[in-house]
């Protein structure tokens, strides 16, 4: 007679996902970024050049050892460098043969750490900030990228699952469902407003861009919100912002003009800087409100 256990699911499944779970973040999305690095190379060649990625990994990961041994004394763990690197090698992409962009983004997203702080963290995704002031300032050197590997449905899979599952395991989930339910959302309104087809509205989520976008950028535990419900918030504003700016776009409001070539990734740096530095703001004042709190009685 067969033991009733042999039906019993395997527990490796659960074992793995406990270890996920207790492994730092960073390591999950290094993971990540190089998996949609292999994939994007192999398939079609996203990087434009290996010496692009050399470049940003050897600017970054210097800018932070030499950064962390001046101003902190010690050298640090060059998993951020590895992964700004990576993603800028990834996001950036010049109008010419230009390698000027990736060692500025590279220095220009570490030094930030560093540099670029509010009471003691920093309030942007490094690789954020680098690539949001390089299109600013450099508009007709710099572009992001687009649609450089198309909507094929295996390779968008391949990513989609691997970016739920580190998302979810990093307790971030909520915020790219968040966003994504917004942007289909606000993608309908927008059809309607300026007659164009629904599917061409939401189609830039299946893109590369986006999928960096919406499973590193949006949920760095780094510079998000301490809260579920303002996270979730700050997520439904960053989708709100970036419609704006496209409708901007649409009607040719000239003051938004510097926003337009990177709607997704300059609606992140506004929105998610200003949530976080009131989140820390708000945190800052809860001792002395505390405090002050027995004096009063």
């Amino acid at each position: 007679m067969a033991d009733g256990s042999a039906l019993a699911l395997p527990d490796w499944p659960r074992a793995v996902w406990a270890r996920l779970g207790r492994m730092d973040p960073r390591y999950l999305i290094s993971f990540f970024i190089t998996l949609i690095l292999v994939v994007g190379q192999a398939r079609y060649g996203i990087l434009g050049g290996y010496d692009r990625l050399a470049t940003t990994l050897s600017v970054s990961v210097a800018t932070e050892l030499l950064l962390s041994r001046w101003l902190r004394g010690r050298f640090a763990n060059v998993q951020s460098a590895y992964i700004t690197g990576i993603s800028l090698a990834l996001l950036t992409k010049p109008r010419a043969d230009l390698l000027w962009p990736f060692a500025l983004g590279g220095f220009l997203a570490i030094a930030s750490k560093y540099v670029v702080r509010y009471r003691g963290t920093h309030l942007w995704n490094p690789s954020n900030l680098a690539i949001s002031l390089l299109i600013v300032l450099a508009p007709g050197s710099v572009a992001i990228l687009s649609h450089q590997w198309g909507n094929e449905l295996a390779t968008n899979a391949v990513i989609w699952i691997f970016g739920l599952v580190i998302v979810a395991r990093v307790r971030m989930l909520h915020v790219t469902l968040t966003y994504v339910a917004s942007f289909v959302t606000l993608a309908a309104l927008r059809s309607l407003v300026i007659g164009g087809p629904l599917l061409a509205e939401i189609g830039p989520l299946t893109g590369p861009m986006y999928q960096l976008f919406i499973f590193f950028m949006m949920t760095d535990p780094r510079t998000t919100v301490r809260t579920v419900r303002g996270r979730v918030l700050v997520a439904a504003l960053v989708a709100v912002a970036e419609m704006a700016i496209r409708l901007a776009g649409d009607y040719h409001v000239a003051l938004l003009a510097p926003l337009y070539p990177g709607q997704p990734i300059l609606a992140v740096a506004i929105v998610g800087a200003i949530a976080t530095a009131l989140d820390l703001g708000r945190e800052a004042r809860r001792p002395s409100v505390a405090a002050a709190a027995p004096a009063a009685r």
